[in-house]
């Protein structure tokens, strides 16, 4: 493995990540800056963590510490994306 762009969950990522970005930028006006916005930062954050948690991957710890904090964007993303869907409809 080269770098962290070899990792699949940084591919999956990253890629649901440009998939969120472009769906949030198709929300009515009224959600596009706050939701929106929120959005966008945490499901961009998901792939931050992996970055950061692999260049730790020297400690353990700190890399697993790195993908919990990945997960925890994640959940915070699902909760946006929950919120959105039942306030747009």
């Amino acid at each position: 493995m080269l770098n962290y762009r070899d990792l699949e969950m940084y591919q999956e990522a990253r890629r649901l990540a440009i998939e969120v970005h472009t769906m949030s930028l198709t929300l009515p006006k009224f959600e596009l800056y706050e939701s929106g916005s929120q959005i966008r930062r945490s499901s961009k954050s998901v792939t931050a963590m992996i970055v950061e948690g692999y260049a730790r991957r020297r400690y353990k710890s700190d890399f697993i510490k790195y993908l919990i904090y990945a997960i925890a964007e994640c959940d915070e993303t699902i909760v946006h994306l929950d919120a959105i869907y039942d306030t747009t409809l």
